[in-house]
């Protein structure tokens, strides 16, 4: 189980302090989360995320099912005993998959579009290529070898249950940003059945977060809010999908639905976490966010940095002799100039990517803890 502290709340917004304290030690919170998809945060090893300031990470449900298996993560003690990580950790519940495999795929987009769809295409009834949905559940295919899968509330938990992290998330249909208002209603219906399933099936002594959807609607993030708040069994509360096509209108979304949640339980959400989004999530009071971003752009090529993004890959980097970021305490910008690690990029070594996500992540952690700072001293 977990317990979760509330240190100080804002006077200026809804960003709190807190201490999110679970089976495998204490978070300060608002944290950065990174994804360690399968048990593996990209270009890294365990030792390296631990060093570089991580406090919890977020491993893949449907990915570990599908290869290695939970059976064989299990037999190494769960993915905490598996990946050698001694610190917190959740799962997601596959629910993303659900749409990044479905409608995701079939259309290209994300969960988040830029501007808002002229044509909202997916209708109450439709159903996505790749991806069966029934009441039951969801039909996938094997991204590895086309082997027919399939998750449903009971299997997503006993899944979860056996790959043993600390925190697991109730499953839900993270619906597409191109659902129209009757598709978007049926799917946050069939998201709040199955989470009072999800409840029924836990076993475990895991905390168990249920998860707001609603899109970019505000009446129905307000009914979905006080639906799953309103359910007995949830410890923390995840909020998924997209809010909206600017960040203003996510942190006014973020700032409904924390209004409806019960202030003592701790808050996700869901795959939001660009820089420029930490001081968003935490004031509309968000605790704990993740996002695959630092990873992600690492191996594009791309770092953060306290005056924008390098794009290191530019030839004009080889002749800089400074760190990729002077203000910058991470090992790499206390060892490296910006000329060799653009050399490494540039050169297509290996060596070279991995230093871009060491800095990424240091960047992201570091960012969080410059929050946690300034909601201390009341700049939030």
């Amino acid at each position: 189980m977990i317990s979760f502290e509330i240190l100080k709340c804002s006077a200026k917004s809804r960003a709190r302090l807190g201490v999110l304290k679970t089976p495998h030690g204490e978070v300060e919170t608002p944290s950065f989360v990174p994804v360690a998809t399968r048990a593996s945060v990209r270009m890294l090893d365990t030792p390296e995320i631990e060093a570089l300031g991580s406090q919890l990470l977020i491993c893949n449900t449907f990915h570990l099912h599908v290869a290695p298996g939970e059976e064989r993560v299990a037999s190494h003690g769960g993915i905490h005993g598996f990946m050698k990580w001694d610190k917190p950790l959740m799962t997601d519940s596959g629910g993303f998959q659900v749409f990044s495999l479905g409608f995701g795929s079939d259309h290209g987009v994300g969960k988040v579009l830029k501007e808002e769809p002229s044509d909202r295409m997916i209708e109450d009834g439709t159903q996505p290529q790749r991806v069966r949905m029934t009441e039951e559940g969801v039909h996938f295919k094997s991204p590895m070898d086309g082997t027919q899968l399939f998750l449903s509330p009971e299997t997503s938990i006993a899944i979860q249950e056996k790959l043993g992290a600390d925190i697991i998330f109730a499953f839900d249909e993270c619906p597409s940003p191109l659902s129209d208002d009757d598709y978007l209603r049926t799917s946050i219906e069939r998201t709040h059945r199955w989470a009072k399933r999800c409840i029924d099936a836990k076993k475990s002594d895991q905390a168990l977060y249920g998860i707001v959807q609603g899109g970019g609607d505000r009446v129905l993030r307000e009914w979905s809010a006080k639906e799953i708040a309103s359910m007995e069994g949830f410890q923390g509360f995840g909020i998924g999908g997209e809010f909206g096509y600017d960040k203003a209108s996510m942190g006014d979304m973020l700032g409904v639905v924390t209004d409806l949640l019960p202030s003592e339980k701790p808050r996700h959400v869901l795959g939001i976490g660009h820089p420029e989004d930490f001081e968003l999530v935490a004031a509309g009071g968000g605790d704990t966010f993740d996002c695959i971003a630092p990873t992600h752009y690492a191996r594009r090529r791309t770092l953060f940095t306290s005056e924008g993004r390098l794009h290191l890959d530019n030839q004009r980097y080889l002749d800089q002799h400074e760190a990729i970021d002077p203000t910058c305490r991470c090992p790499v910008c206390t060892t490296y100039s910006r000329a060799y690690v653009s050399h490494l990029i540039r050169a297509n070594e290996l060596t070279g990517l991995k230093l871009a996500t060491m800095h990424n992540l240091y960047f992201f952690n570091e960012k969080a803890r410059q929050v946690r700072e300034r909601i201390k001293n009341d700049e939030i």
